[in-house]
Parts: structure tokens; C-alpha cells; sequence
């Protein structure tokens, strides 16, 4: 139908012609009442918003001369976070001379994760940032 009728057709009906696929061949368009369409659109987006689970990135500090039950401890709140789906940043700061012995704390992050292995899973290994040695983990499918 040619422009100028579907918009005279729009007008005696008091609603408006919306340009659906403007690179179709010919362009598609429909006759309907805008406010009302993006009203029902934002609303499916707000539904779509809903249905989401934004994952967050929960921390646990350690050091490297941590003990036996601290690290027990720090894998049972690990454990708890992976469980309710976020993913858990384990960070090892070291602090002066402790920088020099860093093979230290990469075997506290490894027994940290053999402690939890049946919960997580290891998305990128360790690695050393600045005065820390940082490893994500995420919960296991």
C-alpha cells in the first residue's frame, strides 16, 4: 500500500503508522498506538530484567602463614558464597620479606582449593598482582 494512503488510514483512525523493517523490501510497517507499544515493550524488558541472576564476585583474603582451621574457615564462607552462584576472588597478600618466598602462598592457594574442590572450580589460576597473588574461582556446574 502506498505511504500516503496507510497514513491517511492511520489518522482516521487515530492511531500511528510505525515503521517495523525499514530495510525490508518493500518497508513493513504497522498501524497501531505508539504510547501503548512502548509501554507493553518496556515492560517485557523489565520481565526479561527479572529473570536475570547477576553474578558477583565475592573476596577471600588469606596470607601466607594462615592456619590450619582460618583456612578451614575462609573455605566454609567460599563454599557458602559459591553455592548461592557467585564467583570468589582468593587474594594472598604478602607483606615485606614474605614477597621473596612466594612459592609460599601459591601452595596456600592450592590447598585452598583441593579443600573445596567439590563445590568450585578454577576459572583462572593464579597469579601474582602487585603484592598479591589473586586466583578466581566459580562454583562447579
Amino acid at each position: 500500500m502506498p505511504t500516503r494512503d496507510a497514513l491517511r488510514l492511520a489518522q482516521e483512525k487515530e492511531l500511528d503508522l510505525i515503521n517495523i523493517a525499514p530495510q525490508a523490501t518493500p518497508p513493513v510497517c504497522k498501524i497501531l498506538d505508539f504510547g501503548k507499544y512502548r509501554f507493553e515493550q518496556t515492560k517485557r524488558e523489565k520481565e526479561a530484567k527479572k529473570k536475570q541472576k547477576v553474578i558477583e564476585i565475592k573476596e577471600v583474603r588469606l596470607s601466607p602463614n594462615i592456619d590450619d582451621h582460618d583456612m578451614e574457615t575462609k573455605a566454609k564462607s567460599a563454599a557458602k558464597f559459591l553455592q548461592n552462584g557467585d564467583k570468589v576472588k582468593v587474594s594472598v597478600r604478602f607483606r615485606g620479606r614474605e614477597l621473596s618466598r612466594t612459592e609460599i602462598g601459591k601452595k596456600v592457594l592450592d590447598d585452598f582449593v583441593e579443600s573445596i574442590s567439590d563445590v568450585a572450580t578454577v576459572e583462572k589460576p593464579a597469579r601474582m598482582e602487585g603484592r598479591s597473588m589473586v586466583m578466581f574461582l566459580m562454583p562447579k556446574r
